[in-house]
């Protein structure tokens, strides 16, 4: 079989390999670093030349131990790099931890020497307090986009899979990984090979950085109704100022009577209850994600007051949102920040 892999691509004899450097911070999620360095792998098999090479890098040299548990061996520590170097930076759950001032300094270094530095998972989130995303546009993981949003203004946040600013480049997480080696593949051995490489995956649709993270409006509420989808899209766009019903439903074109009845109908909640559920879901995403203050939290989703937004908060997570502050990270509590 590999012969004729060979022969389905061929590639010029005279290709230098290119190295890529993957930085694992602490507890990196597998499934992102995986579908970064399996496509480069398997283009090295099928092309039968060693088109990629790659070393695993970490704070220390030794270990990293990703989100499941598992430890990877490192190549080497916080290392000078070679200049034609690219390196990845893993990350995974609780990424302000992991994002140490060791980190920090050596991905300015390396930048400062031209590297290409890109963000896997939530590792966009440590290119960006390295002050390397700023004015760019960039990805991460649609359930760490608020906290990322308020904490780095300069940064052109997108929803995209993956994006490709220049020598900046970021993904969503989990399978994004493969889109955007699939697409540097592409970019330097041809569609032909990272056509291969996806049908050795077992991957049939290829994405681009055209297409956004998460599922559509229907798919997501299991209901294909234009309307409803339009009113959950402007309840989404709209948590800082929320819109009343009455607005909604003119936007639409409805009397406030009818939508009630559509939430009702098709999801057992009024517009109002369903509203007051995504602005309170973004605003445990800022609590766990953000060192922003309660109060700061509350106007940021649309509450008038503290007292208001503690009172809603606890009728719906049965906790303060001080509480659960305070439980991030702890055995049995909240998940920590920026989990993936």
């Amino acid at each position: 079989m590999s012969n004729l892999l060979r022969k389905a691509t061929p590639i010029a004899k005279e290709a230098t390999p290119r190295r890529f450097v993957f930085l694992l911070l602490d507890r990196f999620t597998m499934l992102s670093f995986a579908g970064a360095i399996e496509p480069l792998r398997i283009a090295n098999r099928v092309s039968g030349q060693e088109l990629y090479r790659w070393v695993l890098a970490g704070e220390g040299g030794e270990y990293a131990t990703c989100s499941n548990g598992a430890a990877f061996k490192l190549d080497m520590g916080l290392d000078e790099i070679e200049r034609d170097d690219i390196v990845l930076v893993c990350g995974g759950v609780d990424v302000q931890k992991a994002t140490t001032r060791g980190i920090i300094n050596w991905l300015r270094r390396e930048a400062r020497r031209g590297a290409t530095i890109g963000g896997l998972c939530t590792g966009a989130y440590a290119v960006a307090k390295a002050g390397l995303l700023d004015g760019k546009k960039a990805t991460i993981h649609w359930e760490n986009q608020d906290g990322f949003l308020e904490e780095f203004e300069a940064v052109k946040l997108t929803k995209s899979v993956f994006v490709m600013d220049g020598n900046r480049w970021t993904t969503a997480g989990g399978t994004s990984s493969i889109d955007l080696m699939l697409k540097v593949i592409a970019a330097d051995h041809g569609e032909d090979l990272a056509n291969t490489v996806a049908d050795q995956l077992i991957y049939s649709t290829i994405r681009t950085d055209q297409d956004t993270q998460r599922l559509s409006i229907p798919t997501r509420i299991g209901v294909r109704h234009p309307k409803l989808s339009q009113v959950i899209q402007m309840m989404e766009g709209n948590i800082e100022d929320p819109m009343s019903p009455a607005d909604l439903a003119e936007e639409v074109g409805m009397s406030t009577r009818q939508l009630e009845r559509l939430f009702r109908r098709y999801l057992n909640r009024s517009p109002k209850r369903y509203y007051m559920e995504l602005r309170l879901q973004k605003a445990r995403n800022l609590l766990m994600q953000t060192d922003m203050s309660v109060i700061n939290v509350a106007l940021a989703c649309g509450f008038a007051s503290p007292s208001h937004f503690s009172k809603c908060y606890r009728s719906h997570y049965h906790t303060t949102p001080y509480r659960e502050r305070g439980t991030q990270g702890l055995p049995g509590g909240a998940p920590a920040r920026l989990s993936i």
